[in-house]
């Protein structure tokens, strides 16, 4: 057990975050977005010696409200927070998973004035916007496949404020605070997300 993380109750199991994900995430995007999302947060969870189905719920989740704020990105993770609570999920859970929105434009009041603070909060963040860097190196190789995304390849494009440019390296780049080195993300990130690439269609 890593001693940078306590550990983390969403108070649901993973069923019971799969119903609640598949009640409100509608677009396949999105879902594809969180279910990346939620691949790479188990990869961390087991690298740190964590409870790789919580931190998994943790990623599945982070997006709850994405089809309904969309258009209105200053709700985003302010109607989260309703959804989530009538859901049963824990304070803490809600709090890491509205960290997310934290220095973005998205969220409002509390939501966008406070800075992720816990390790787990910074390896939400840089595991969910990653996954849009790893989309897109996908999509640059000829054969459009996740199995052809390298961690030395992927640097390069991190480096390149041109690429993916909606990607927020900085955001990327907090995941050095809970102590892993980029290449080690990277290589952890892009792993999991082939282990899905079926679906994500990669």
């Amino acid at each position: 057990m890593d001693p940078r993380f306590d550990p983390v109750n969403t108070k649901l199991s993973y069923d019971q975050a799969k119903s609640l994900f598949d009640a409100h995430v509608k677009d396949p995007s999105v879902r594809r977005h969180c279910r990346a999302s939620e691949q790479i947060m188990r990869g961390l969870a087991k690298h740190f010696g964590q409870d790789e189905e919580q931190w998994g719920i943790l990623g599945l989740l982070h997006d709850i409200d994405f089809d309904k704020t969309r258009d209105n990105p200053i709700n985003h993770c302010i109607l989260a927070i309703s959804m989530l609570q009538d859901a049963g999920v824990s304070s803490e859970a809600i709090d890491i998973i509205c960290s997310h929105a934290w220095g973005s434009e998205c969220g409002g009041g509390n939501v966008a004035n406070k800075k992720r603070t816990r390790s787990i909060e910074h390896a939400l963040v840089a595991a969910e916007t990653v996954t849009g860097l790893i989309y897109a190196a996908a999509l640059m190789n000829p054969e459009k496949k996740l199995a052809n995304v390298k961690v030395k390849s992927l640097k390069k494009k991190y480096k390149s404020k041109a690429f993916a440019r909606n990607c927020n390296r900085e955001f990327i780049s907090e995941i050095e605070n809970t102590g892993l080195e980029l290449n080690g993300f990277f290589d952890i990130a892009i792993q999991a997300m082939q282990e899905i690439s079926d679906e994500l269609g990669l």
